[in-house]
């Protein structure tokens, strides 16, 4: 039996329970339903269009929805993110316009980064969403300088700091639990645990049952959390932030989800998974179990299930319709936002 199959749980909610949970909760679970079929389709195209040549790299978030959307539903505005590799949808539900992040995939002419990020490793000012890395775990130490930044300036702001399983045995996620824990910093630490390091499973890089158990080495709490399940990932962001704004010091949660894709696309991982995993994995798909929550509620029909489904196809496309067509940046453009005086050209002669 595998971690996910201890810990993950069918959904147990009632409307009565839910009301108390989450008083809005028709109105907000049906936006996060939405913002999950999006990714979801945003998933499947941009792997599609990886394949064809058309963008460069992607790294997809299919079976860890539930943690983007349910983190992004908790959060205040003022709240700063430091994702790990696939918060991409976190991005968007922070109000990051889609055409903009599909400009930033293609790597065009109105690209922030003017194409000399790594591909799907975004940044959004406007949602403050710090530059995804590929370099594990320097984004908990990075979340760590700015929480201790927000203390002093007394700000109700909480940092936050996504990572996935691997990074737990990475060095910076040490060093910024221990700092975090010993000058009690308003941050929230992420662990998106998706059972995966590439090709490394999650018991071969660390000795504990439940990853959460590390905060305690650093003098604050940790907690599991089912990471398929959207109402669960908001209640317990929602009470873990509550506690961060009235002063109690940082917190880490780790939310179990299952990985339905290759870590990137250019993974194969047919090569190091069992047989089955994707067949266990889709028992607990994040996106159904909403579905399956709303229906049973009453607050999702078939009919606007298919229009949320046909929706969330057409704005994906319009975006790649739309950056495609977009140039690739001047290359003159190298320099810009790099240096204060641009530097000299090549000499003639």
């Amino acid at each position: 039996m595998s971690v996910g199959e201890r810990s993950l749980r069918a959904l147990p909610y009632e409307a009565p329970r839910l009301d108390r949970l989450w008083p809005s909760w028709r109105e907000q679970l049906l936006e996060g339903y939405r913002w999950m079929v999006l990714g979801r389709v945003l998933d499947e195209r941009m792997l599609g269009l990886q394949r064809q040549g058309r963008v460069g790299f992607y790294g997809p978030a299919t079976g860890q929805e539930a943690v983007s959307v349910g983190v992004a539903l908790a959060l205040a505005a003022e709240d700063w993110v430091f994702p790990g590799l696939r918060e991409q949808l976190l991005l968007l539900v922070r109000g990051h316009p889609l055409t903009t992040y599909m400009d930033h995939l293609f790597a065009n002419d109105r690209d922030p980064a003017r194409g000399r990020q790594m591909p799907c490793h975004p940044t959004g000012r406007d949602a403050r969403y710090v530059s995804m890395s590929s370099v594990i775990g320097t984004q908990v130490t990075q979340a760590v300088g700015l929480a201790y930044g927000l203390k002093l300036r007394k700000e109700r702001a909480v940092s936050l700091a996504f990572f996935g399983d691997g990074a737990t045995s990475a060095n910076d996620f040490h060093a910024g639990m221990n700092f975090a824990g010993v000058f009690s910093l308003p941050v929230l630490f992420c662990c998106t645990n998706n059972q995966w390091a590439i090709s490394v499973p999650v018991e071969r890089q660390s000795r504990v049952e439940e990853l959460a158990h590390k905060a305690g080495a650093y003098g604050f709490a940790g907690h599991r959390v089912d990471g398929t399940d959207l109402v669960a990932v908001f209640t317990s962001a929602r009470e873990a932030l509550g506690r961060i704004r009235d002063g109690h010091g940082p917190e880490m949660l780790e939310f179990l989800v299952y990985r339905m894709t290759p870590h990137s696309s250019s993974d194969d991982p047919s090569r190091y998974q069992q047989g089955d995993w994707m067949a266990r994995a889709r028992e607990v798909d994040p996106v159904p179990r909403v579905s399956e929550l709303l229906s049973r509620t009453g607050v999702l029909t078939p009919e606007l299930e298919a229009r949320l489904r046909a929706d969330a196809e057409a704005l994906v496309k319009a975006a790649i319709v739309e950056a495609e067509a977009v140039p690739a940046p001047d290359p003159a453009s190298l320099f810009t936002d790099v240096f204060a005086p641009a530097p000299l050209g090549p000499r003639s002669g």
